[in-house]
């Protein structure tokens, strides 16, 4: 039998299929944004033709395909999504423009308000109203009800928001509207807060809420017409969604909580990362993943990544649960140009995948830095793809030669230029990640993956002296990879109302009943065994903003259970902040548990290095490092285990090229993979 994993991005769509004698096998396709499907669907087929048999026998044999997709951060983005309309308790149907009173930059006075998914003449008030401990001070109003959904059906809406205050804490007024919703309108979505993020904070709350009715549809629609292209293509098996925690779930859960796959295809990225870091036993990696439109990076510490409630994408706030990414745009389809004051930028405008680069030949002009990276050499154009997708050279000089006029540079002056310039924009999203948040980033390697990252990251580490780079033989498709390796995973939180100080048994009540909708829930996907996490979100008595707390081996029946999660938090806050007042009250705000069902993964440690043999460059070709040098160039494949050899020199495989500085040395490990120790 085979598993599958699908990672659908920007230029290219990532394809890795494994099966049970741990053979891998791996595929790239261009990406189609249109309909991501086609490509995903073409990628099966050269899949297939690489293993050596059709795409229907190949499916048929497939127990399991996961898949990243981006649907819904595109519709995000590009304001694609539903007609969405906003049922919120009367009086409150301007939460999601108030928002929190902030602004990303509060000493910029000329910042536009963020513009709402929902403008104004589509937010209607209901006559409701709960208290804070979730009793009824004015019940739901059934005429003002049928006067809503009237004006909901006037609005031509295609997707409902329903969100009404203290709907945390009881959900029989949002129950009751959504009944009557989908008797009344059968043809429309409904979202209701209840269901999407059941805890406090109303604007976190209305804005995850409207974020999810806004991308539903398109990811219903998407992973519904994508189920059933596969399984007329011969698909058995059950199709898994990579969702922004890192889990993966069944179609109709991440249909359900659409909001929860915004980053569902660079969480298979830290799936994988997380997974690499384990089989190499190096505990502390900085994932670096650079593709063809962004780079994604974050952070693995004592061999796990962070997950964090305080996401934002296209300016909106989504307070589910996902793993801690920062994406900047930057990528080998980033375009450069000159602006009004003769100074060279670099994105963040993408050439994508449509037309791409000048030098795919699909009618694009603009200079990116795939085209610097063959102007510079660094790229073998005549070998892009295998050889199956030659790029043009000239096109990509032409390109740079307009550049190059603009700044009164040579060629390679200006490409060269570009190349530096991406370089620096990376290593300050890295910088982002660990200096601004206390983490130095010289006890950490740099994992390079994606299409692109190979060809950089040695002047990015370089930059922020890390001193080793590990370079996996999946790297172009390690987000795929990474897939294969995400387990099922299904959370569930409530929040604790009450005044003073938590008890321990409401500790154990609020615990013991999470845990028990959660398990339930999973064993409908999952036959294996099914571990519990825990954690809790805590303040201290007059923050804002609460800090996620593990309390994962936490034993519930203890005397001094209240006390003993209170010195976690201190210690939690003590690790980010620099410092705890555990004089101070500990407020506990809401309980949280993740159901995981742990999938079988395949190899193993790295074992015992071989000792350094070198090896024989295939050849040589001339690539710009502060002057044209002759650099040999090896093969991927050729390196073996125990292979070593110095820079300069030019790695090069079907889908990613590696590039070594003069004086680096590269030696491979056991699993064939590049440990580069940088100069």
């Amino acid at each position: 039998m085979y598993t599958i994993g699908v990672d659908v991005g920007g230029t290219y769509t990532d394809l890795v299929v494994t099966d049970k004698t741990g053979r891998t096998v791996f595929a790239k396709s261009p990406s189609t944004p249109a309909d991501q499907s086609i490509g995903v669907m073409a990628g099966l087929e050269e899949l297939a033709r690489r293993l050596g048999v059709t795409r229907a026998a190949m499916l048929a044999a497939t127990d399991r395909l996961v898949h990243g997709t981006t649907v819904a951060t595109n519709a995000l983005l590009e304001r694609k999504g539903a007609r969405v309309a906003l049922l919120t308790t009367e009086g409150h149907r301007d939460v999601v423009e108030m928002r929190e009173g902030l602004k990303p930059d509060r000493y910029d006075l000329r910042t536009p308000p963020p513009e709402p998914l929902v403008p104004r003449e589509r937010r209607f008030g209901v006559r409701e109203r709960l208290k804070a401990d979730g009793s009824a001070a004015v019940a739901l109003d059934a005429a003002a009800l049928g006067e809503v959904i009237a004006e909901v059906k006037r609005s031509a809406a295609n997707s409902v928001a329903v969100c009404f205050l203290h709907a945390y804490l009881n959900p029989a007024h949002e129950l009751a509207a959504v009944e009557r919703l989908a008797r009344e309108l059968p043809d429309v979505s409904v979202s209701r807060s209840s269901d999407v993020l059941p805890q406090i904070k109303e604007y976190e709350r209305v804005s995850t809420t409207i974020v999810n009715a806004y991308v539903e549809p398109t990811v219903r629609r998407y992973l519904t017409n994508l189920e059933r292209s596969l399984h007329e293509a011969g698909f058995a098996g059950s199709l898994f969604v990579v969702l922004s925690h890192g889990g993966m779930a069944p179609v109709e859960e991440a249909s359900r909580l659409a909001a929860g796959t915004v980053l569902s295809g660079p969480a298979g990225g830290i799936s994988g990362s997380r997974r690499c870091a384990e089989m190499l036993g190096i505990p502390d990696l900085v994932p670096f993943d650079m593709g063809g439109t962004s780079t994604d990076i974050s952070l693995i510490a004592d061999g796990e990544a962070s997950l964090s409630a305080d996401g934002m994408l296209a300016g909106q706030r989504i307070a589910l649960r996902s793993l801690d990414i920062a994406s900047i745009a930057a990528g080998g389809g980033s375009i450069a140009g000159v602006d009004g004051s003769r100074t060279l930028r670099v994105g963040p405008e993408s050439a994508g995948s449509v037309p791409g680069p000048a030098c795919y030949g699909n009618g694009g002009l603009a200079a990116t830095v795939t085209d610097a990276n063959v102007v510079l050499g660094y790229l073998d154009a005549a070998a892009f793809m295998g050889g199956a997708r030659p790029l043009d050279r000239a096109a990509s000089e032409a390109a740079v030669d307009r550049i190059a006029e603009a700044l009164e540079l040579s060629r390679i002056e200006a490409a060269a230029g570009i190349y530096k310039m991406i370089n620096l924009k990376m290593a300050d999203g890295i910088r982002l990640m660990t200096l601004r948040r206390g983490v130095d980033p010289r006890r950490f390697a740099l994992l390079s993956f994606g299409g692109a990252a190979g060809m950089h990251a040695a002047e990015v580490a370089r930059e922020l002296e890390i001193k080793r780079i590990i370079v996996p033989t999946v790297a172009s498709v390690l987000s795929a990879w990474g897939m294969l390796t995400s387990d099922l995973r299904y959370e569930v939180s409530r929040t604790h109302y009450g005044a003073g100080r938590i008890s321990a048994d409401e500790v154990r009540a609020l615990f013991a009943g999470l845990e028990e909708q959660a398990a339930g829930r999973l064993r409908d996907w999952f036959k294996g065994d099914i571990a519990i996490e825990r954690s809790a979100e805590m303040r201290y008595g007059e923050q804002v903003f609460e800090i996620d707390v593990p309390l994962g081996d936490l034993d519930l029946g203890a005397a001094d259970l209240v006390a003993q999660i209170e010195e976690r938090f201190h210690r939690r806050h003590e690790e980010l902040y620099t410092y705890a007042s555990r004089g101070q009250e500990v407020v506990f705000v809401n309980a949280r548990v993740a159901a995981v069902g742990k999938v079988a993964r395949g190899g193993g440690d790295v074992g015992q290095a071989a000792s350094a043999v070198p090896c024989a460059p295939r050849g040589k070709r001339q690539a710009w490092l502060s002057a044209w040098r002759e650099v040999p160039v090896y093969a991927l494949d050729d390196l073996k285990p125990g292979h070593s050899l110095a820079g300069p020199a030019i790695i090069e495989a079907e889908t990613t090229t590696v590039l070594v500085g003069d004086g680096d040395r590269v030696a491979v490990n056991p699993l064939g993979w590049l440990d580069i120790t940088l100069r």
